[in-house]
């Protein structure tokens, strides 16, 4: 029994290098091939070897009026106000739905979740010309605010909330004479944090790398967010510098890195939260 046990571990050891390995070499691509120059790129796509044409890409990409620090600052404030307000209000919604008990609840939960089969690309016709009659176009406030509306996280957090959450304790802070915004801040949000880290790594991924709603109400470069400025790299009718557009991807893809890296704890306290519940 002993003997099997080993080799079976072995065999998951040897997996688990494949899957990391398997996740870390698209990665380590970019990163190689944002230091190679186009040529070796067209002439040998895969390398897992650095080569010296870094500081040139960085100057190729510099002079097509990339502005890293303006693409970076954009897109933090976009996608952390966004975020922000997803995780937040989504939560309070869900909040709503699982503590309060009123007639239309069972409908308004089905019509929340009939709008998550609606793409977003159908209703952006009619937002850009409300923006635009309203002149609220050029604004990233204007990609923040909708985010108010998360559907899908909605749902996410009104499962999680369900058997995690108790009616006993919200029902002593209400007698105790607390009210219903403290025991939300207080008793409901502290008690979802692995849901919130969840779905703010989750949220912050995918507000950072929208690309189509930005580039339909954005047209002042002062605004531009990263994926903007990155997918501008290859407009030039000439020729494409494959380096310096990795260069872009990967410091695009860098403040990812760093929020997953933050939050990831929360995401497995929650998972060893949930065992231990088993």
């Amino acid at each position: 029994m002993s003997g099997s046990r080993k080799a079976l571990r072995t065999v998951e050891y040897i997996v688990c290098i494949f899957l990391v390995l398997l996740s870390i070499i698209p990665f380590w691509i970019m990163i190689v091939n944002s230091t190679r120059s186009t040529t070796e790129i067209q002439q040998h796509a895969v390398s897992l070897i650095p080569s010296g044409y870094l500081m040139n890409n960085v100057k190729i990409l510099l002079g097509k009026s990339f502005n890293p620090m303006v693409g970076f600052m954009n897109s933090l404030i976009m996608s952390g106000g966004a975020t922000l307000c997803a995780v937040y209000f989504s939560t309070m919604t869900a909040y709503g739905l699982v503590v309060y008990r009123w007639k239309a609840r069972q409908a308004y939960f089905t019509a929340v979740m009939a709008v998550m089969m609606i793409p977003g690309q159908i209703t952006m016709i009619g937002f850009y010309q409300m923006l635009y009659r309203l002149h609220l176009t050029n604004r990233l406030s204007m990609l923040i605010l909708p985010a108010i509306a998360s559907p899908a996280m909605i749902f996410f957090m009104r499962q999680y909330m369900i058997p995690a959450l108790s009616l006993e304790i919200v029902q002593s802070a209400r007698i105790d004479g607390a009210g219903e915004f403290r025991i939300f801040n207080t008793i409901a949000l502290p008690i979802m944090k692995p849901a919130l880290a969840t779905q703010a790594i989750f949220s912050f991924v995918s507000q950072w790398n929208r690309l189509f709603e930005p580039l339909v109400l954005l047209t002042d470069k002062k605004k531009y967010t990263m994926p903007i400025m990155v997918s501008l790299l290859r407009g030039d009718i000439y020729k494409t510098e494959y380096g310096s557009v990795y260069m872009g991807l990967t410091l695009t893809v860098l403040p990812l890195l760093v929020v997953y890296f933050l939050l990831s704890k929360y995401i497995i306290a929650g998972v060893a939260l949930g065992s231990v519940k088993g």
